[in-house]
């Protein structure tokens, strides 16, 4: 006899059950059915024993569990004390379909493939081939620096040793706070901060391998190396969240993230294992890093360059932009995305577009400033160009609102557009982009040219907003990095 409540999940119970519901469903057909045995489907477990008619099982519920199909029986047999009888409708699973489903439990989002965009796993294949080379290197990078620290103190005063890695922990976490302070760059140009943190990585850990060299200049090196590494660290966390935001379909954010960590963690930990491994044959350690960091930094890349983010930073909206201006569409996501240049990094010089600079880097005279300002009268911004410094610059108002701040980008786009146009007809020659800008002559044909753009952006600046959504590009919220200056009132 079973104990109450027991479930029973054998072969025997499953023809048991399966038989009891043949011979319910031969008496419904002479019976009037009662809710205990109506909508009951049959099974196909074999051939009914005379044993088990008369028997007390009654169908009350199905269920569905990740695919698998339960019902569940009421044995109303006074003995078993109405104890409750499971049958699944599945053979049961293979050893290595079982540890498959095990293994994707921990690596894959609820709900995958639909749970996520389309771009999640080229993005952790990558993240996860370049955790496995970040592994690999740790060991070596952490074995030349343990010798390292032994032989510059002599092996004459372990806590000298001691006092050295934790100034070289130190130096990394001062290191980590100075950098924190970028803030919202981190959301600007996630992609080219994301790159940028691997190849700080990079350089850290070469550093780091530096010191077996020089182990006299432990001190310095290890403190160069780790402050490298923390700025990493947090380039790698803060931009985490942004790029699992943009794989999560629904609220599912955690879920992502917790799995993405999973994988990441599991490729360090098979990269470890091999680089211990192979650190017992002592390699050549110029060779195995040369070899280890192409492999990171090539993963790197390409982790980021498979991210397809909806939102518009100042390099997508370039691409966007341009090729609105010259084909009349918008490219899609992932085509905008991976037009998108990686390199651009944020600290480097805004040409020839700068969105919300000084007044005075914009203007070279009282007269330019004059000739263009009512032409922006109903605007919240003002478009200009300055031949002395070859840019084109949006300027903003105080007024200024997140469509303003991404119409000025248009504006300005449209300005070039129009500028190398013009300049092209009338030389009919192709010049760089910085020459083309120097071409402009006076200040009248800068006010044509403004005036032209003018038009240009009315007509086309709802078009692109609409073909840009249609393609699913974020709108709403502007991501362009613009310089803190607004231009203000007079009477203010």
């Amino acid at each position: 006899m079973k104990p109450p409540n027991s479930h029973a999940t054998s072969s025997s119970d499953a023809r048991l059950l399966a038989r009891e519901t043949l011979r319910m469903s031969a008496d419904s057909a002479s019976e009037p059915q009662g809710d205990d045995v109506a909508g009951l489907v049959l099974p196909s477990f074999g051939i009914i024993s005379e044993k088990y008619v008369g028997s007390s099982l009654r169908l009350i519920c199905c269920e569905e569990v990740d695919g698998r199909r339960f019902k569940y029986f009421a044995d109303l047999d006074a003995s078993t004390n109405n104890s409750i009888r499971a049958v699944s409708l599945h053979s049961p699973q293979a050893p290595i379909q079982g540890a498959m489903s095990f293994f994707r439990s921990y690596v894959v989002p609820e709900g995958f493939p639909d749970s996520v965009t389309p771009s999640y796993v080229p993005y952790m294949t990558w993240r996860a081939l370049k955790h496995f080379f970040g592994g690999a290197m740790g060991v070596f990078t952490t074995q030349t620096l343990l010798s390292s620290v032994g032989i510059s103190q002599n092996r004459a005063a372990p806590g000298a040793v001691a006092i050295n890695w934790i100034l070289k922990d130190g130096a990394g976490r001062v290191g980590k706070m100075l950098f924190s302070r970028q803030g919202k760059k981190f959301d600007y140009d996630l992609k080219q901060l994301r790159f940028a943190g691997d190849l700080l990585m990079e350089f850290g850990a070469g550093v780091e391998l530096a010191t077996a060299a020089v182990p006299h200049l432990f001190l310095p090196l290890a403190c160069v190396a780790n402050v490298a590494k923390n700025v990493a660290a947090v380039t790698s966390t803060s931009t985490r969240t942004p790029i699992y935001k943009a794989f999560a379909k629904g609220e599912n954010i955690g879920d992502v993230t917790a799995k993405g960590e999973c994988v990441g963690n599991l490729a360090d930990l098979l990269g470890t294992g091999l680089s211990i491994i192979m650190s017992k044959r002592n390699p050549s350690l110029v060779s195995t890093f040369s070899l280890l960091s192409c492999g990171y930094l090539l993963s790197s890349y390409q982790e980021v360059k498979s991210l397809v983010l909806h939102t518009l930073n100042r390099a997508r909206f370039t691409v966007t932009v341009e090729s609105f201006l010259r084909t009349g569409r918008v490219p899609t996501l992932e085509e905008g995305n991976s037009m998108e240049s990686i390199f651009s990094f944020p600290w480097t010089k805004q040409r020839p577009i700068v969105l919300g600079p000084r007044f005075k880097e914009a203007f070279q005279d009282p007269n330019s400033y004059l000739m263009v300002e009512p032409i922006f009268e109903k605007e919240q911004y003002l478009v200009t160009y300055n031949p002395l410094k070859g840019n084109i610059y949006a300027l903003l108002k105080d007024q200024a609102k997140p469509d303003d701040i991404l119409k000025a980008a248009f504006h300005a786009h449209v300005l070039l557009h129009v500028v190398r146009t013009s300049t092209e007809d009338q030389t009919n020659t192709k010049h760089p982009e910085d020459e083309l800008l120097k071409l402009l002559p006076s200040t009248t044909d800068l006010q044509a040219c403004v005036a032209e753009s003018y038009k240009m952006v009315t007509a086309l600046y709802g078009p692109f907003k609409n073909k840009a959504k249609e393609k699913g590009w974020v709108m709403s919220e502007s991501l362009l990095n613009p310089g803190r200056a607004r231009l203000c009132d007079l009477t203010r």
